[in-house]
């Protein structure tokens, strides 16, 4: 029998505790909030960030993360990108020897420049080969609905990539293997920046022919960002790409789409955010992707305006015109 910890108990590591007990484990789900962790064992169910979806019997909630990880084979991290170096400082001596560490996050570090697993093998010393990520168009609500889904285990250990791929596998969630992690981490953490521009852009009334703009220009340089960092560009083609950056840049259950919208519209960071307990990544990780880039030197124009836009440098309508009105290139090496 499979034991896995899920550590971080808003919509996404919910849904993925979820998706590992239809999959035939059982897990321990940690909530930061011993009110919201004795609801979910009360209820059956995440009324915060999940309100009408049952949890199944073998999911057990818990805010003690000792009991959480208790034997326990895979650990899920769930917890915003930008804290999960502080909360493993904490975890790291309570992890079984010989269990396998999954980024369920989607970001890079500030500052740092490293990604998940980077900071997952840094701050536990774990080594590379027993951290793995899972990343792909994975909308929490839908998938904890159970309607079909595909996703990508990336780990740069093939037999751990494999294991992996069985312990989440269920009727409705498919999961690929994938070797490259670094296109895969850097995908799915930029994702997010382009769908804020995407937001954007539809907040300030544009329509398909912008977004789609946006995705195919903000797809390139995200490809050229990876490619810089010895990623298979074929990557940004697949689920971790190309399919996490559409059902991202598209869907109303975006929380980065959905914020997006609410900058064109004029409403500050602060505001869009006032009153909600969901996370969008996009807005701590654009200045880290920002950074990266700078660092090997990859021109990243829509990261860069994304960036500006949130930092109060840039109004919205000028994020547009601003793209819109750069010299002109060849398509594989401009906007």
């Amino acid at each position: 029998m499979t034991r896995a910890a899920v550590l971080g108990a808003g919509s996404w590591g919910t849904a993925f505790a979820l998706v590992l007990a239809d999959a035939g484990a059982t897990v321990g789900l940690w909530a930061r909030r011993r009110a919201l962790a004795e609801t979910i064992a009360a209820r059956r169910e995440n009324s915060d960030y999940l309100p009408g979806v049952r949890l199944p019997a073998a999911v057990s909630a818990t805010a003690d993360v000792e009991t959480a990880l208790a034997e326990t084979n895979y650990v899920f991290l769930a917890v915003p990108a930008q804290e999960l170096r502080s909360h493993l400082a904490r975890w790291a001596p309570l992890v079984p020897a010989g269990a396998v560490l999954v980024s369920l996050a989607k970001g890079v570090e500030l500052h740092s420049g490293k990604r998940m697993s980077e900071v997952i093998a840094e701050a536990t010393g774990i080594p590379p080969e027993r951290v793995a990520v899972v990343t792909g168009p994975n909308l929490a609500r839908e998938v904890a609905e159970r309607q079909p889904a595909a996703s990508v285990v990336a780990s740069v250990d093939a037999d751990v990539a494999r294991r992996l791929q069985q312990v989440c596998h269920s009727p409705a969630f498919r999961p690929y293997t994938n070797s490259d992690v670094v296109g895969c981490e850097l995908a799915g953490a930029a994702k997010n920046v382009i769908a804020l521009a995407v937001g954007i852009a539809a907040g300030l009334g544009f329509g398909d022919n912008t977004r789609a703009s946006l995705i195919t220009r903000g797809l390139a340089e995200v490809t050229r960002l990876g490619v810089a960092l010895g990623a298979d560009p074929h990557t940004f083609a697949g689920l971790a790409g190309l399919g996490d950056l559409v059902a991202t840049c598209s869907s109303p259950l975006s929380r980065n789409r959905q914020l997006g919208t609410a900058l064109g519209e004029g409403r500050t960071v602060a505001e869009a955010f006032a009153g909600s307990r969901q996370v969008a990544e996009g807005v701590r990780t654009c200045a880290a992707i920002l950074e990266l880039a700078g660092r090997h030197r990859v021109e990243m124009p829509v990261a860069e305006h994304v960036t500006r836009v949130v930092r109060g440098e840039l109004s919205p309508a000028q994020l547009i015109a601003g793209l819109v009105s750069r010299s002109a290139k060849p398509e594989r090496h401009g906007w």
